[in-house]
C-alpha cells in the first residue's frame, strides 16, 4: 500500500546489529506473511473507522464559526506542531536514541491531534467545539506540516534524512481525511444515522483492536523487550506530559480563557495514535521497524493515564472551589451550558462512565 524508502537499508543494518532473538542468535524480526498482512489490514481498518467516527462528531456550522474567529485554532495548531515535534526531537537527542527509535519517536511527535482529546477535553470542561475543530484542522494541516517537520528534524540526525517514508506518510494522511470527510457528510446530510454509525464503528473498532493486539503480541513475543527499554519508556511517559503542560502554558500566555486553555492542553498532548501505528506498521517493513511499531500502544497508555490523572485533579480542584453546587462555574463569563451542567449530547454518557 505504501512505498518503502532507500533509507531502510541503513536502518535494517543497525537493527540487525542490535537485536537478539529468543534463541540468542543475531537476526531480524520475522513475521509470517499471512500474519503481517492481517495486522496491516486491521490497522488500516482501525484508522478508517476512527476517522469516520470523528467525522460524525463534526458540524460544518461550528467549524465555520471557529474559522471566522481563528485565534484559538491558530494557537492550538502552533502548540500541536511546534511543542510536540520539538519535544520528540529534544528527547531523542538527550537520550541519544538509535536511528530506528528516533524515526519512531519523531513520527509520533509530528502526528496531528487524536480523537481521544475530544473526550478528555470534555472531562476537564473544555470547549468541545474548539476541540473538535482543532482535531479537524490539525488532521488537514498535517498533510503538509507532518512531512515538512519530519524532513526538518531528520536533518539533525546522521543517516535519517533518507529513512523517513514520506510517500507512505502522505498516503496515510490522505487516507485519514477521506473517512473523516465521509463522517462529516453523514453528520451533515444524514444526521439521524450518526449515532448508529458511531456505535457500530465502536464495536468493530474494539474487535479489530483486540485481534491486532493478540497478533502483534504473538509476532514480537521474542523481542518485546525492545519497546520496554528505559529510553523508550521515558519518551512514552514524558512526551504527552510535556504536551499537556506546554499547551496550557502557551494558551495562558496568549490570554485565552481557562476553558480554551484546558482544551488546547488536551489537544496538544494527545497524538493520533491510530495514524502513527498505521504508518509504522504499513509504511515500514517488519525487518526495519521490528517491534517498535508497538510504540504507539505504549505511548497511548501513558497518554491516557496522565490525562485521566489531570482530569481527576481538575475535578478535585473544582469541588474544592465550588462547594455549593457549582456556583463558582456558573459565575464565570466564559462558562458554557455544557460546562455548567457537565453534559454534552455527543459525550455526556461516556464522560460519566470515565469520570464519575
Amino acid at each position: 500500500m505504501m512505498n518503502q524508502t532507500t533509507g531502510y537499508v541503513g536502518i535494517v543494518a543497525i537493527y540487525n546489529d542490535s537485536i537478539i532473538l529468543g534463541n540468542g542468535s543475531m537476526g531480524i524480526l520475522i513475521i509470517p506473511k499471512p500474519m503481517n498482512t492481517a495486522i496491516n489490514i486491521l490497522t488500516v481498518i482501525i484508522l478508517f473507522i476512527t476517522m469516520i467516527s470523528l467525522g460524525c462528531t463534526m458540524e460544518i456550522s461550528k467549524i465555520k464559526a471557529h474559522l471566522l474567529k481563528p485565534k484559538g485554532v491558530a494557537i492550538a495548531l502552533l502548540a500541536q506542531f511546534c511543542v510536540m515535534p520539538l519535544t520528540a526531537f529534544s528527547l531523542t537527542k538527550i537520550l541519544r536514541m538509535d536511528p530506528i527509535k528516533t524515526v519512531t519517536v519523531l513520527i509520533c511527535g509530528c502526528c496531528p491531534g487524536g480523537s481521544l482529546s475530544n473526550i478528555f477535553s470534555l472531562s476537564v470542561k473544555g470547549d468541545m467545539n474548539l476541540s473538535i475543530v482543532m482535531t479537524t484542522c490539525s488532521s488537514i494541516a498535517a498533510l503538509v506540516l507532518m512531512p515538512l517537520l519530519l524532513y526538518i528534524f531528520s536533518q539533525g540526525f546522521t543517516g535519517l534524512k533518507d529513512a523517513v517514508p514520506y510517500v507512505g506518510i502522505i498516503t496515510a494522511l490522505v487516507f485519514t481525511l477521506l473517512p473523516c470527510a465521509i463522517g462529516i457528510f453523514i453528520n451533515h446530510y444524514k444526521s439521524n444515522y450518526s449515532a448508529t454509525v458511531t456505535k457500530v464503528g465502536l464495536g468493530i473498532l474494539i474487535i479489530s483492536s483486540i485481534i491486532v493486539s493478540v497478533l502483534s503480541g504473538l509476532a514480537v513475543k521474542d523481542v518485546i523487550w525492545m519497546i520496554l527499554m528505559p529510553d523508550v519508556l521515558a519518551v512514552a511517559a514524558l512526551m504527552p506530559l510535556i504536551g499537556f503542560i506546554m499547551g496550557y502554558v502557551m494558551s495562558v500566555i496568549c490570554r485565552l480563557s481557562p476553558q480554551c486553555s484546558r482544551t488546547i492542553s488536551m489537544e496538544t498532548g494527545f497524538q493520533n495514535i491510530q495514524l502513527c501505528t498505521t504508518i509504522l506498521k504499513v509504511a515500514f517493513s517488519p525487518q526495519s521497524i521490528g517491534p517498535l511499531f508497538l510504540f504507539p500502544l505504549l505511548y497511548i497508555t501513558f497518554q491516557c493515564a496522565e490525562a485521566l490523572l489531570l482530569a481527576l485533579c481538575f475535578r478535585c480542584y473544582q469541588r474544592v472551589t465550588a462547594p455549593h453546587g457549582g456556583k463558582f462555574w456558573n459565575s464565570l463569563p466564559y462558562a458554557s451550558k455544557a460546562e455548567r451542567t457537565g453534559s454534552n449530547d455527543q459525550y455526556g454518557n461516556l464522560l460519566q462512565f470515565i469520570i464519575t
